[in-house]
């Protein structure tokens, strides 16, 4: 799951003339000013931008999702007198929320 939007994080490098930024599996990665070599974007850097924009639009859909389907598998529990739709909602909550977790914290 992406935890950044790309805008934040292009928005960031521009404003502190990072270029050419790319991510690598869960690493973003830019050329600091007058650099040849790509480093990571430090996590400090990416903590903080979190802290200030919070989730990303993945992050809504994902979080929006599990709490639709809890929903909807309360009143088809209820409705069917059964509590395996609350069990299935409970295990799509679980992997949404190992989904929403964060590596590099």
């Amino acid at each position: 799951m992406n935890h950044y939007c790309e805008q934040w994080i292009a928005d960031w490098c521009q404003t502190n003339g990072w270029t050419d930024w790319f991510q690598e599996r869960s690493d973003y990665w830019a050329f600091p000013p007058n650099s040849v070599m790509p480093v990571p974007i430090p996590s400090s850097v990416l903590i903080s931008i979190k802290a200030e924009k919070g989730l990303s639009n993945h992050e809504r859909i994902w979080s929006l999702g599990a709490i639709a389907g809890t929903g909807i598998a309360a009143v088809w529990g209820y409705a069917a007198a059964s509590p395996m739709p609350l069990m299935l909602a409970f295990v799509a909550c679980a992997i949404v929320f190992a989904r929403l977790d964060s590596e590099e914290i």
